[in-house]
């Protein structure tokens, strides 16, 4: 008897048939229709999202409001392009970005559709802005597949065959307080890491040439790793006193992904640029630079930007999605979705050796896999074999990390404590069964 094929399996095999290789499988769900935190697809079967299509539907999928300004935006007007015909939703998002993520004494923003455009431009402006070339990023850095930013992401696998990359770009050890700090305390792990960091201006490239160090506050796909807080406070004193600016990538951070509208704003440490995109727009193709106005506007007219800069439709989107976020107070449910996944997968840590940590702020939660509690030896192995056994129980999940030995939590912050429980209960069932 032969066996039939599942709707799913058939349109997995279309997709190998037709969609090029190079093109990421994280994960083998597929898709129907979603609703904020429930994924169905195409077989009828409900799945738990733990993913957040990349950590892009913080306020969930299909929020009724911002559905309904997509219609509406849709039925006024699709594409004008903002460099020759201005329209109000792209001046009211800048209005609204600047004011819940203020730089400063006057703040400058625009738009474009992605992450890696976001990060592209804020080089583009720093170098115009200080007239110089040179670049600092850190060791497990993702920042985009675009030429410079494949450059300043760490992640070889990204960047495979994929050179020369983009010159002047620089690269320091990010602090990764478990990975790196052996037997030191904090306090003396970071006073040795910002020794490092001054030591790089006279051993890897002079400082007078730097225009930016662009660093994600905490790290995405390098394994959810914070930045410590005196690291940062001391970064940003660094570039102070040599004329640096201070680009923060928020991109897969923002949006109350850690209880704050940016992490910096958790950390009390102001960036000169940042960047965002993600869950802006509620799956959108919309992204951001902000920066202090002064900066913003030493980009010369026509560098920065381009044709599809700021959509209408994208711009209502993310207007509603802001708004949305407010109205239910996403940032406060950030930090209850953190408290519960934390106390969890720290009570299971304490009797499973294979749980090395578990770390974040707010919602944005990962925990690392490793052998024999050891830090330097990553477990890629146990963490694939979790992923894989949660989406066979039906919750969808994500690795990161260098080794690819982290799991990240970003489900979308609208998810009820039962659905947050009950995809915890497979995952912590799933860690059980294969450890």
């Amino acid at each position: 008897m032969i066996e039939q094929k599942s709707q799913s399996q058939e349109l997995l095999e279309r997709r190998k048939n037709i969609v090029a290789n190079g093109v990421g499988v994280f994960n083998t769900a597929t898709v129907k229709e979603a609703k904020g935190a429930i994924i169905t697809d195409v077989d009828g079967r409900e799945l738990i999202d733990f993913a957040g299509g990349i950590g892009v539907v913080n306020a969930g999928h299909c929020p009724e409001p911002v559905v309904e300004a997509i219609r509406e935006q849709a039925g006024k007007y699709l594409h004008t392009s903002f460099n020759v015909v201005t329209y109000e939703p792209y001046i009211k998002l800048c209005e609204e970005l600047a004011e819940i993520l203020p730089h400063g004494e006057k703040t400058k923003a625009m738009l474009i559709s992605t992450g890696a455009e976001a990060v592209e431009n804020a080089i583009k402006i720093a170098r115009q802005a200080t007239k110089r070339p040179a670049v600092i990023c850190f060791t497990e850095a993702y920042h985009g597949r675009t030429l410079m930013a494949m450059s300043l992401t760490s992640k070889v696998n990204y960047k495979f065959s994929s050179g020369p990359f983009a010159p002047e770009v620089y690269r320091i050890p990010f602090p990764n307080f478990y990975k790196y700090s052996g037997t030191q305390e904090m306090e003396d792990f970071v006073d040795t890491e910002l020794n490092r960091l001054r030591e790089s201006a006279h051993s890897m490239v002079d400082i007078n040439s730097v225009a930016a160090i662009i660093i994600e506050p905490i790290q995405g796909e390098g394994g959810f790793n914070p930045v410590p807080q005196r690291y940062l406070e001391g970064l940003r004193s660094f570039c102070d006193e040599n004329g640096v600016l201070l680009i923060m990538d928020e991109i897969q951070s923002g949006f109350c992904r850690t209880g704050h509208w940016a992490s910096w704003q958790h950390y009390k440490v102001q960036p000169d640029i940042s960047t965002y995109a993600k869950s802006l727009g509620s799956g959108l193709p919309i992204a951001a630079v902000l920066g202090r106005a002064e900066i913003m506007d030493a980009a010369g007219p026509g560098t920065i930007g381009g044709t599809y800069i700021g959509s209408p439709v994208c711009c209502a989107a993310a207007l509603a999605t802001i708004q949305y976020m407010k109205d239910i107070n996403l940032n406060e449910r950030a930090v209850q979705i953190g408290e519960i996944v934390t106390d969890r997968m720290r009570k299971l840590q304490k009797e499973n050796s294979g749980i090395g940590d578990v770390r974040g702020i707010g919602a944005m939660i990962g925990i690392e896999f490793v052998k024999d509690n050891d830090p330097g030896k990553p477990n890629t192995e146990l963490c694939a074999k979790i992923v894989k056994g949660c989406a066979e129980d039906g919750l969808i999940l994500l690795s990161a990390g260098t080794f690819k030995n982290v799991i990240r939590i970003l489900s979308p912050l609208v998810i009820t404590d039962e659905q947050l429980n009950k995809g915890l209960d497979i995952l912590v069932n799933q860690i059980k069964k294969n450890t």
